[in-house]
């Protein structure tokens, strides 16, 4: 069974192309990156060479892999790079927290105005994950 464990990616090899499987990644004379010969994007070897990152991209996030010796790996985002923690953070506070406490000091006709401010302030973070998520 193949190991797991991340490789050093040497800069002078050909390895297959993370995003294609019939792309070769073919070394770029004097730097540290390489090009596909199928898809065209360029990966830059970072991480002290462990790891490869995509240069150039719309994904809202770098996309990164570990070669293992038979095949690539990806590298998450790290729970802090990413936009989804902190809209779900702040939609719990709203539910929780705020919704009830604006429905116990709101009197019986400002309630329904107090819900509507809680639900377009809950969809603001969720409208921007979906600007960041989307392609």
């Amino acid at each position: 069974m193949p190991s797991k464990k991340p490789e050093k990616i040497d800069l002078n090899s050909e390895y297959i192309c993370p995003c294609r499987r019939r792309g070769r990644l073919i070394p770029i004379t004097l730097t540290e990156a390489f090009g596909c010969d199928r898809c065209q994007q360029i990966f830059v070897v970072e991480d002290n060479g462990y790891m490869l990152e995509q240069l150039s991209t719309t994904y809202p996030y770098k996309r990164a892999w570990r070669w293992t010796g038979s095949g690539w790996n990806v590298v998450h985002p790290k729970l802090r790079e990413s936009y989804l923690p902190i809209a779900l953070g702040i939609i719990f506070v709203l539910v929780i927290i705020w919704l009830p406490l604006a429905l116990r000091l709101a009197n019986g006709s400002s309630i329904i105005a107090w819900a509507m401010v809680a639900v377009l302030l809950a969809i603001l973070p969720a409208f921007m994950v979906w600007l960041t998520y989307r392609r």
